[in-house]
């Protein structure tokens, strides 16, 4: 489970660093949602190879239902932030009075479609 993590945690990375940010604010949460949970996953895997697992007086059990429940609400808030973003693709952007163009390339919005996923 926690390779799986680590795996759609970069893959997220990639896809979110890839595209250009219209709204950075949004994006950037998206971005620390998945670098976050990246990090304490490692965090966690690392405590269970080297055998901290024994000698920590912790319910695992409990720690780990904890983990996965506040990944998975911080990734589905990430998920609807970077959803609204692409769904922001339509919508032109004025740079002056004469010249409108896209918020995000058909490149960009497919890849920001990808991080969505």
């Amino acid at each position: 489970v926690f390779l799986s993590l680590q795996l759609f945690g970069t893959i997220v990375w990639i896809l979110v660093a890839s595209t250009q940010i219209p709204l950075p604010l949004l994006q950037g949460w998206v971005m620390f949602v998945a670098v976050t949970a990246w990090f304490l996953s490692i965090v966690f895997l690392s405590v269970f190879l080297f055998g901290y697992a024994n000698r920590l007086a912790v319910n695992w059990n409990q720690a780990d239902f904890i983990f996965h429940g506040a990944t998975f609400v911080f990734y589905f808030g990430a998920f609807l932030l970077q959803a609204a973003t692409t769904s922001l693709h339509h919508f032109p952007r004025k740079f002056n009075s004469t010249t409108y163009e896209r918020i995000l390339s058909g490149r960009e919005y497919n890849i920001s479609i990808a991080a969505s996923v």
